[in-house]
């Protein structure tokens, strides 16, 4: 297998989801729009849990015996689907605190039944439109009106669980290979209460508090995956809908020139010790293996990634080529197991394999990821802790507002070729060593949310999920 290999079509498969009134379906209708003008096919997979309830399925229906386990409240009948929270229009309940925890197992009934059966009916959906854009003559985009882990967001993490262990799903699968990218549109419930609104949606009865609650849940289903773009309130809606197109034209590599020009960029902190794990917001940690391979030229870059957990991986060959009008090209493609099997024979003997755990989380809206270094690895990279994020705001202003206050930040080390992965690996000390790379074009870490710098986002392997 040659290191970039083109295809001929592509076929880009992203999620919205996102809180009540974050722009979801507006966003829909923009992202849908825009392509069409660029002569792609689009596909719109419908929400599953929307088709279903409005034929009629009510969760207050369902007898205590079929719902919660008995330990929950009888008054309860705001279960969560995982896409609304859905309130008996005679009786709102238990408090919103009581509503909002953590679900109590379910009981085998009907409530979960129906859960497992909205997941089975949402993946045939988007297999079948899957295989359609596959057929098709031209480049299509497949938008999916929320995904699979979305329904991970408000049922119980054992009802989860067992729901995985039924079906033979796991979490890489369903979240990690199945879908190029995912947008999180953050509700407006977040920053921008005074356009909060239930009026123009037949479905939707949450209060402030309860959307918060439910954008924070939607948003922590999706932590993990590599390519997730939190699109907050900063700016004004139509600002908002243009962010969220540019971070798929820009995770995609396409040419947009300035009509969805942003201003993110990335940020690099030195972490000098770890805090206890109660200490973090809800957060997913991964195995990483990155390993660099030989090149034909000095000026190109090609590297392998594994990452999964427990036992579940994906694979990812990323080239970066030289400057190109001042860019840097990176080609993305994910590989089969076997293909990663065959291409680790042309390591680089120059470099070290770099093992990693990579923590990704959450905070005051913010996408972070954190990577620990592992051993075996060389003697610089004993105890390293690397955070990493994207924003448009000023390096002071973030650092004031948006970094973490419970890691201890040494400093900002954004641009430092001494903390660069391609450094770090070197076999050989950095004094006199000519394979040091002093200039960087931008760093090479590659899947951190925010606007990337990528530029050829290839699509999925044929025969990946």
């Amino acid at each position: 297998m040659e290191l970039a290999s083109a295809k001929s079509k592509r076929v880009y498969k992203v999620v919205l989801t996102g809180g009540p009134c974050g722009g979801k379906t507006t966003g829909q209708s923009r992202l849908c729009t825009f392509f069409e003008n660029l002569g792609w096919k689009v596909f719109r997979v419908p929400e599953t849990a929307s088709t279903l309830l409005s034929g009629g399925v009510k969760f207050a229906d369902l007898s205590p015996e079929d719902g919660p386990s008995s330990g929950s409240s009888n008054a309860d009948n705001n279960h969560f689907t995982g896409t609304r929270c859905w309130t008996s229009e005679t009786n709102l309940g238990p408090s919103l605190s009581d509503r909002c925890q953590p679900r109590a197992p379910y009981q085998s009934g009907s409530a979960i039944t129906f859960q497992e059966n909205l997941l089975k009916t949402m993946i045939q959906m988007e297999n079948t439109f899957f295989a359609l854009a596959e057929r098709f003559n031209r480049d299509c985009i497949i938008i999916c009106d929320r995904g699979t882990m979305d329904a991970s967001a408000f049922v119980s993490k054992e009802v989860w669980e067992q729901l995985m262990k039924t079906n033979g799903w796991n979490p890489v699968e369903l979240r990690d290979t199945r879908y190029n990218q995912i947008i999180h549109m953050v509700s407006a419930a977040k920053g921008a209460e005074d356009f909060y609104t239930t009026e123009d949606h037949s479905c939707r009865s949450e209060n402030l508090d309860l959307a918060h609650t439910l954008d924070d849940r939607a948003a922590e289903a999706w932590i993990g995956h590599p390519y997730f773009d939190v699109i907050d309130n900063s700016t004004n809606f139509d600002t908002k809908l243009r962010r969220m197109i540019s971070a798929v034209c820009q995770r995609m590599g396409l040419d947009t020139g300035d009509r969805l020009e942003t201003n993110a960029k990335k940020f690099k902190f030195l972490v000098r010790a770890l805090p206890d794990d109660s200490m973090f917001p809800p957060f997913e940690d991964f195995d990483v293996i990155h390993d660099y391979l030989q090149t034909n030229s000095k000026k190109t870059q090609a590297r392998l990634r594994k990452r999964g957990q427990k036992d579940r991986w994906s694979y990812t060959l990323t080239v970066r080529r030289p400057e190109v009008r001042g860019q840097v090209v990176e080609i993305k493609t994910q590989i089969t197991s076997r293909d990663y099997t065959n291409m680790l024979e042309q390591r680089d003997p120059f470099h070290l394999t770099i093992l990693k755990k990579r923590r990704c989380f959450l905070y005051h809206n913010q996408y972070f990821q954190l990577d620990i270094y592992k051993e075996p690895c060389h003697p610089r990279c004993h105890g390293l802790v690397l955070l990493e994020t994207y924003t448009t705001q000023s390096l002071e202003e973030f650092q004031a507002n948006k970094l973490p206050d419970f890691l201890d930040i040494v400093n900002n080390v954004t641009g430092d070729p001494t903390h660069s992965m391609y450094n770090l690996s070197l076999k050989e000390e950095w004094l006199n060593n000519k394979k040091f790379c002093f200039k960087l074009a931008a760093d090479d870490e590659d899947d951190l949310t925010g606007s990337p710098r990528t530029n050829g986002w290839i699509g999925p392997h044929a025969n990946g999920v």
